[in-house]
């Protein structure tokens, strides 16, 4: 029995109720695992078929353990670097829940793990369980609409929602385009496009487009939310600081029943004509201590792009520091010569003056 065990055997495995990318994993990284775990047999991956090479009784094994990761993905629909390493040690015969992590949010593509990786984006992901309205700003990089997405990706997912509706105003960003060529579509996709992005990182190309087709995932300027009541829906709102106090209340008034809402924003990226003009802070001022309204505000700490971006978004905080501070101290002393009796606008020139011979002389 044993010389029967230790027979070397060449067998093909078909890979059936899964498609085979997502069993490979990209570029076949999932595939590089299973060689690296079976180290006693030889894997050849093409197309739908896994012909296997090594003693009868390793290749069985591996057979066994393809078979459980097959059965995960049919049950979980996504396969991952953890999932093949439990098949390929304890097994996941008896695994009733996902293998996961209690930051885990949703598995995304190639059965990539998308978690919430720092403390505020945890606690966006805590107060969306007890809120159905979250505001959440911050500086950029640091995974606020991302975090928004995988919750409502998520949602969609557990059948919580019945569409995902994505938004957020057409604004440039201190440039001016133009006319831009193409139909509508066309016109505002650049707008959008890193909604998009991340969507392309959690939901299957083909699904996707299904889903975009038949009005399951929206992504829609914000002008094209007037008039709209939205029923079980989770909606999010990227680029709110682009909002104007109209627009801001006209969104957050189409919440539906069983909806979802939460809004994103960097206040320091306002790209209005006048900053003041935007509505989120005073939206947030406005609505803060609510029942049923929670807020999070990100800060550099949440960075996690380039680790360069952090330094960046700082060395412009300090400098908008200096000026604010700068500007208040000008304030200051033109105000301390209200009293005299000068002509218009002399104060300041005599300011200007005294401060360039102060300069000069040092």
């Amino acid at each position: 029995m044993e010389i029967m065990s230790n027979e070397a055997i060449n067998k093909e495995i078909i890979v059936e109720g899964v498609d085979p990318r997502e069993l490979y994993g990209a570029q076949d990284t999932f595939i590089e695992q299973m060689r690296e775990l079976s180290p006693k047999v030889k894997i050849v991956a093409r197309g739908s078929s896994l012909k296997v090479l090594g003693a009868k009784r390793d290749v069985e094994s591996f057979e066994r353990k393809i078979g459980a990761l097959v059965e995960y993905y049919i049950k979980y629909g996504h396969i991952s670097h953890e999932v093949v390493s439990q098949a390929f040690s304890t097994g996941l015969s008896d695994c009733a829940e996902p293998v996961s992590d209690k930051d885990t949010i949703v598995y995304g593509n190639n059965g990539n793990i998308i978690r919430a990786r720092t403390v505020n984006q945890r606690r966006l992901v805590e107060l969306y369980a007890k809120n159905d309205l979250l505001f959440a700003i911050g500086p950029a990089g640091s995974g606020k609409t991302y975090t928004a997405i995988a919750l409502a990706v998520r949602a969609l997912k557990e059948r919580e929602v019945k569409r995902v509706i994505l938004t957020r105003p057409a604004v440039e960003a201190g440039e001016k385009l133009g006319f831009l060529p193409g139909d509508m579509k066309e016109k505002l996709d650049p707008y959008l496009q890193p909604l998009y992005d991340a969507l392309n990182d959690m939901i299957p190309a083909a699904k996707l487009q299904k889903y975009l087709e038949d009005g399951t995932v929206q992504i829609a300027p914000l002008a094209y939310m007037r008039g709209r009541t939205l029923d079980n829906a989770f909606v999010i709102l990227d680029e709110a600081q682009n909002t104007t106090r109209s627009q801001i209340k006209m969104f957050l008034t189409r919440m539906g029943r069983n909806a979802k809402f939460i809004v994103t924003g960097d206040v320091t990226q306002i790209d209005l004509p006048r900053r003041s003009d935007s509505g989120l802070t005073g939206a947030m001022n406005t609505l803060r201590g609510i029942e049923g309204i929670g807020m999070v505000e990100f800060d550099k700490r949440d960075i996690v792009r380039h680790p360069l971006v952090k330094y960046i978004v700082e060395a412009f905080d300090r400098q908008a520091a200096a000026e604010a501070e700068a500007k208040a101290e000008l304030k200051a002393e033109l105000k301390a010569h209200a009293d005299v009796a000068e002509p218009a606008g002399a104060p300041v020139v005599r300011l200007r003056r005294v401060r360039k011979e102060e300069k000069e002389s040092k």
